[in-house]
Formats: C-alpha cells, structure tokens, sequence
C-alpha cells in the first residue's frame, strides 16, 4: 500500500487535482504496468489519505460542469511523501513476476506442454517489448515527459531483454531434455 501512497502523493506533490484526474494521469504515463496500481485503488486512496490528513479536498465548480474535488497535499502530506521516498528507497528490491509461478511447476508437465508454457511466456514477453519500444520511440523526444519516466521505460525494457536471454537458456534445456 505504501506505493500506492507515494504515487498518489508525488503526482499531488506535483499539482493539486481530482482522484478522477489521478488516476487518467496514472494510466496516461503507464504507471500500473511496473507498479501494482488499480483505477478503484486510487480513489479509495485519496479518500484514506484525506482522513489521515494527508492530502486535502477542496469542492471546485467550472462552469457548467459538476462539482468536482481537487486534492492538494497538505504540510503532514510533504512529510509523508518525504518520508516514503526514503523508506521505500532504502528497502530491499523484490522482483516479482507472475509466470516463476509456471516455471517451479514445469517439471509437472510432459516435454511438449513445457513447451507450450514457455513459448506463451515468450510470446508475452516479445509483445511487452515491443510496447515499450513502441512507447519509448513516441516519448523520446517529448520534452514534456520527466526523465525520470524515461528512465523507468528503459529500465523496464533492460529487464525485458533480460528476461528474452532467460527464456532462451530454459528453452535450449528444455530442448536437451528431448
């Protein structure tokens, strides 16, 4: 919970806006593709954050629109942010990934079903890549996207070249077990 926390936060850091304004900016940048992130989430989370005086609401009305509210960090929110960067930073990296769950269980299935998990893994893996390559080339030369944001796509895109070079070596094993 506490990532959902700082991203919240740090984008309200960034400018006051409403929870429905968090969350299109969340999945605008692709945030919960490389953090474990909902749409439901954010909305409960400013809620949560605002009882715990956090983050504080204001009723805004434009025009003819409806009412909306708009979260601003509040001195206790700064703290919080704050203190989450280096709490979160300091602590040990976990990589999870979903389909290790599929590789500890191969040995489960005969040659050919093996093989068929793998390639859907890699497949998947070759489809990630491509995205953010894809996303990559169109947000390269944007000077409105942070470097920041640039550095977590590449990072993520070394992580999937990586994870190609992995699938590779389990597929020739599998492939000297015939």
């Amino acid at each position: 919970m506490a990532t959902i926390d700082l991203i919240v936060l740090g984008i309200l850091k960034k400018e006051p806006m409403s929870a429905y304004d968090i969350q299109k900016l969340v999945e605008y940048r692709n945030i919960s593709k490389w953090v474990k992130i909902s749409t439901p989430s954010i909305y409960k989370k400013t809620i949560q954050l605002e009882q715990k005086g956090l983050i504080k609401g204001s009723i805004v009305k434009e025009g003819k629109m409806p009412e909306k509210v708009i979260y601003s960090l509040t001195e206790a929110g700064e703290k919080a942010f704050e203190k989450l960067m280096f709490d979160i930073s300091s602590e040990p990296i976990h990589i999870f990934l979903d389909f290790n769950a599929v590789i500890v269980n191969l040995d489960s299935l005969p040659l050919e079903k093996k093989k068929m998990c793998i390639d859907s893994i890699e497949e998947k893996i070759k489809e990630l890549k491509s995205y953010l390559e894809q996303n990559i080339r169109e947000k390269e030369n944007m000077p409105e996207i942070p470097a920041t944001g640039m550095a977590v796509l590449q990072q993520q895109f070394v992580l999937v070249e990586a994870i190609e070079t992995w699938i590779d070596s389990v597929q020739q094993c599998l492939n000297g077990n015939e």
